[in-house]
């Protein structure tokens, strides 16, 4: 099973979707913060999202609820960098319980993650898109009702190609 992305589109099997990607667009990424997609297959590692929003998940892959004290460290001088983290963070982080619906659902890709390389760029995820496809700080964005969808399909063999 694959994912694909290419071209602001998102295709699984026949299904093809509209999504977003980074603000550079899909290229090789080369630092934290350079607002682009990395090219590449990346696997799925697990799925994290809000159970208060999403009431009945339905996924072969590991998932984990999000809650308020959650973050995923960006800051390459953290030991924790390009990981879930537990808040408060000393360090730079994103929060992943927003008040806005994009990380309803997050596909947490397999970037830079085994071994984390400092700098490399971290959290790429596939995520719920803004109503305007806004374009993102590198991951990947589709609308709630297809990730929802997709969710139920994959498993932890998929993988996502990004070219």
């Amino acid at each position: 099973m694959h994912i694909l992305i290419k071209n602001k589109k998102l295709t699984f099997n026949n299904y093809k979707v509209k999504c977003a990607v980074g603000k550079r667009g899909i290229g090789v990424k080369k630092r934290e913060g350079d607002q682009i997609t990395p090219k590449g297959k990346f696997k799925i590692k697990y799925i994290l999202y809000r159970k208060d929003r999403i009431s009945n998940l339905k996924t072969k892959l590991l998932k984990t609820t999000i809650n308020k004290k959650m973050g995923w460290c960006d800051d390459p001088k953290s030991i924790f960098y390009n990981k879930l983290i537990k808040l408060p963070s000393k360090y730079s982080f994103e929060r992943l319980y927003k008040k806005n619906n994009t990380y309803d659902i997050i596909l947490v890709l397999n970037f830079n993650i085994n071994p984390t390389i400092k700098n490399k760029g971290s959290a790429i995820f596939i995520h719920v898109a803004t109503k305007n496809y806004k374009k993102t700080e590198g991951c990947i964005a589709v609308n709630k009702k297809s990730l929802e969808q997709i969710v139920e399909k994959i498993n932890k063999k998929t993988i996502v190609n990004i070219i």
